[in-house]
């Protein structure tokens, strides 16, 4: 089938009241997921974009001392195959959770 691809950019910045060390800069990134381009992927591709303009897509974590821009709680699928594990398709049950978290 179809595919909706989801492209967010986030910018490099400094982290604010509430991240994990306020005040330090992070670096941002460009990440990419992907959707089903069916009734439910487009009902749960309007659920992630309000879920991202309300800040709740992203997280800022420290790695090796780097504060970085990560996925935050929300599953997103990553990649269009490889399955459950891998964060891709096959996964039978992700539109369903992924709409139970929005």
């Amino acid at each position: 089938g179809t595919v909706l691809g989801l492209l967010f950019k986030t910018l490099s910045s400094c982290s604010k009241v509430g991240d994990p060390r306020p005040g330090q800069p992070y670096k941002g990134g460009n990440f990419c997921a992907f959707l089903p381009d069916s009734r439910e992927g487009q009902k749960t591709a309007v659920l992630l974009k309000k879920a991202f303009e309300q800040g709740l897509t992203f997280q800022i974590k420290s790695f090796n001392g780097e504060e970085r821009v990560t996925w935050g709680l929300i599953p997103h699928k990553t990649s269009w195959d490889g399955g459950k594990a891998r964060n891709g398709y096959p996964d039978a049950q992700y539109l369903r959770e992924v709409c139970t978290v929005l």
